[in-house]
């Protein structure tokens, strides 16, 4: 079984290459040296795989800034970094700074990921083309396929963020751009179309049962992306079809040990429908793949593993979230979420109505690694956490080779269960059968007759920290007045960030 690190290792990261002009016919990039399109050699189908794995590798190659934007207008989250950055601690008190230098690399991350994706799905075409045999042609669908669930989730993320954008669905750049930019309604339901294109040509298995590429998109992750596409849409009768069917299929189980989930135990488990894969290959020094975990870690820690490198302290879970999962009872969700320091544990008791904690709640993390007092936050992100003693022997990084989860059953059975209190009807069971499910692994009790605001509360718990999933929420339930917490005020402008500036003065985007 081939792991995709471990195919990106072999193949020196070769990407199906186009800078955001270019066509990926132009020129490939392999090695360090340029391979021009003349010289491939398209009637051989073992190289079909490459141009794929380059659509994985944009993909994954996220920048570090990518999930901190994302994730930090939310109430769950507050931007930390303190003293570094204002214009990011400003955008998470909703005030935006369009010349901001994070808005145009985020922009440009994944319009160039979207452009490099489209590029390898037309290399895979022309090596289609040449295909005689049925099991290549085969491949050359499913792969296309993969490209397109890749391109739909780019796509999505920047919709989500902006509204009104791009789509980019050819390597004729100039065309596409002059269709002009599509409302946020018209790229959902553009993603889920373009998912359902896909579906019939993916493997209809976990991505952690493929057999050709461990860990790949599936039937299963373009069903997912398609249900986020139409929860966007308030569709809550397809998200309800889409969700059932990945529920009905029951390929799919919550991961036994929450806090182990976002752990390298965790990775690649019967619940990650979509996840960012990274390794060092267990070894001590050499090539790796790993995202940079830095701005989810603490300053000023001490490691069991001495030597272990320290955090940017740039992500925060919120005060709000943390006497919100108090309030809950919440004790194995809340450990895993959260990181406290010495500072953050006197902050909370500062608060009469928290004066007594529980015992659980220390700077000690289960894995023994103390979290010390640093100026740039007060809590540190758990999810994003990699306990150093599970750290490769020589690897210092903070996360060095974990993975990242993007999308994963959890959120699926709680996507289902809004959908039916929206009013959709389901053929999964009942939205108190959904929620449960959830409850139940972290040991609270069921629940029944439960309400929207009910599914709200289990998501903010669930999956707070995550893909900014709790903000996007209360943006599409028009719930400001939970984004207006601790002296913030947040209205229906506030919703989207402005385009970057040095895209208003490069395109024709409409900047109202």
């Amino acid at each position: 079984m081939k792991n995709i690190s471990q195919i990106i290792k072999q193949l020196t990261l070769m990407l199906a290459i186009c800078a955001v002009v270019f066509s990926c016919t132009d020129k490939l990039e392999e090695n360090d040296g340029q391979l021009a399109a003349d010289d491939l050699d398209f009637t051989n189908s073992d190289d079909m795989i490459l141009p794929l794995i380059g659509s994985y590798s944009a993909v994954y190659s996220r920048g570090w800034e990518d999930p901190l934007l994302i994730g930090v207008r939310g109430d769950d989250v507050n931007a930390g970094g303190l003293g570094d950055q204002p214009q990011f601690a400003d955008t998470d008190l909703f005030i935006y700074d369009n010349g901001f230098w994070m808005y145009n690399q985020i922009w440009e991350n994944f319009y160039g990921d979207i452009v490099k994706i489209v590029s390898s799905r037309e290399t895979i075409q022309s090596y289609k083309d040449f295909a005689i045999e049925d099991e290549d042609l085969d491949k050359a669908d499913q792969y296309m396929a993969e490209c397109k669930v890749l391109s739909g989730f780019t796509h999505f993320q920047m919709s989500r963020l902006w509204g009104d954008i791009f789509i980019i669905g050819t390597s004729d750049i100039t065309a596409e751009l002059d269709k002009g930019v599509k409302t946020k309604a018209e790229v959902m339901q553009y993603i889920s179309d373009l998912m359902d294109e896909a579906i019939p040509f993916l493997p209809d298995a976990r991505p952690n049962e493929r057999q050709d590429v461990s860990g790949g998109v599936t039937k299963y992750t373009a069903l997912a992306i398609k249900a986020l596409a139409n929860l966007e849409l308030e569709n809550y009768q397809a998200v309800a079809d889409v969700t059932g069917e990945i529920i009905n299929s029951s390929k799919f189980n919550l991961y036994p040990d929450f806090y182990d989930l976002f752990k390298k135990e965790g990775e690649r488990s019967n619940e990650n429908l979509f996840e960012l894969q990274f390794s060092d290959y267990g070894t001590e020094s050499g090539a790796e793949n790993s995202h940079e975990y830095g701005p989810f870690g603490p300053s000023n820690w001490t490691p069991v593993v001495a030597g272990a490198s320290e955090g940017w302290g740039f992500y925060e879970p919120s005060l709000k979230f943390i006497k919100f999962m108090l309030d809950r009872g919440e004790t194995t969700r809340l450990i895993t979420s959260v990181n406290f320091t010495p500072r953050g544990i006197a902050e909370i008791t500062s608060d009469p109505a928290y004066a007594t904690l529980p015992s659980f709640v220390s700077n000690v993390t289960p894995d023994g690694d103390i979290f010390n007092d640093y100026s740039r936050a007060k809590f540190a992100s758990g999810k994003h956490y990699l306990p150093s003693i599970d750290l490769t022997p020589g690897r210092t990084r903070y996360g060095s080779g974990k993975n990242l989860i993007v999308i994963r059953y959890a959120e699926i059975l709680l996507m289902y269960a809004e959908a039916l209190t929206q009013g959709a009807s389901g053929s999964a069971g009942s939205a108190d059968q959904a929620v449960n499910v959830v409850r139940a692994r972290v040991g609270l009790p069921a629940l029944s007759g439960v309400t929207t605001d009910d599914v709200m509360d289990e998501k903010f718990a669930e999956l707070a920290m995550e893909w900014g999933v709790r903000y996007f929420d209360m943006i599409r339930l028009n719930k400001y007045e939970e984004l207006s917490y601790e002296g913030r005020t947040f209205t229906a402008e506030d919703e989207l960030l402005p385009y970057p500036q040095a895209q208003l003065d490069l395109l024709p985007l409409d900047n109202n």
